[in-house]
């Protein structure tokens, strides 16, 4: 993996969790407005587009590096739609991200035949 290819999936891992929480306050937010006088949907939803976007952008770029498959790429934008999805691709990047190192050290000390 190269240096762009990691930085790729290390935007998309940095920006997974603060697009969930954002989600999460969003329809807590909503939910107050309903319930309440309290109304900072206009601020949270500016806030979670703001991150959505970033997040579609770097996973774009993420799919692009990495050569992921049909599959792979779809569940990355799927979780992005799910309102706990960014956790569990943050964790899922993660592991994805130290397999690649581990692999890239493997190929440089020549213990396995890249």
């Amino acid at each position: 993996m190269d240096i762009k290819t990691a930085s790729a999936l290390r935007r998309l891992r940095l920006v997974s969790a603060p697009e969930a929480v954002s989600f999460l306050l969003l329809l807590v937010c909503s939910v107050l407005k309903r319930t309440t006088d309290f109304d900072a949907v206009p601020v949270m939803g500016m806030v979670h587009g703001v991150l959505f976007i970033l997040y579609v952008i770097f996973w774009l770029d993420a799919w692009n590096r990495t050569k992921w498959g049909f599959r792979t790429g779809v569940l990355y934008f799927v979780l992005s739609v799910l309102p706990t999805g960014g956790f569990f691709a943050e964790r899922k990047l993660k592991r994805e991200a130290e397999a690649a190192v581990i692999a890239s050290r493997a190929r440089q000390e020549k213990v396995v035949n890249a």
